[in-house]
């Protein structure tokens, strides 16, 4: 898959057969670095309910319509945030072809569609790949929001 680029890819929104997918692609980065926590496991094993079903949405890449990345918008409630870009997961055999960024733009404009105004994302200080693409995206560092994850050290929002 070397020759990947992103003109090959296409960004389509979850559908149930995406299930699976968005599970292992986001299972395996958080296991390369961390632990599934409480909070992994209700997003994926349930992107229905704790995603879709509450107003948020998921993107999904695919490449000769294999899944390759994925990435939700989860809507937030009681928050100073609209929604929350998370769950970020791009197949390993084709990091760095512009995927990640592909995905990030696609959640972005579907949060203009929702009439979003900020948008949250959390991540970790080690993840230098991703912070680059979340600032190549427009995100700016920010402090003090309260997680639920143990490994999130570094918040971030874009004012859309």
């Amino acid at each position: 898959m070397s020759t990947t680029s992103s003109e090959h890819i296409t960004i389509v929104p979850f559908e149930e057969k995406y299930q699976q997918a968005f599970k292992d692609l986001n299972q395996w980065w958080i296991e390369q670095y961390f632990k599934m926590e409480k909070m992994d496991h209700k997003a994926l094993d349930n992107p229905k309910s704790y995603i879709l079903d509450n107003g948020g949405y998921i993107a999904v890449a695919l490449l000769a319509n294999t899944p390759v990345g994925v990435c939700a918008l989860i809507k937030m409630e009681n928050s100073k945030f609209d929604y929350e870009l998370a769950k970020m997961g791009v197949s390993p055999e084709i990091h760095g072809k512009g995927i990640g960024y592909l995905l990030g733009n696609a959640i972005l404009t579907k949060a203009k569609e929702l009439g979003a105004k900020t948008i949250f994302l959390e991540t970790h200080t080690s993840l230098q790949p991703a912070i680059h693409l979340y600032k190549k995206l427009g995100f700016k560092e920010i402090k003090g929001v309260e997680s639920p994850y143990e490994r999130s050290d570094y918040q971030m929002e874009i004012i859309l």
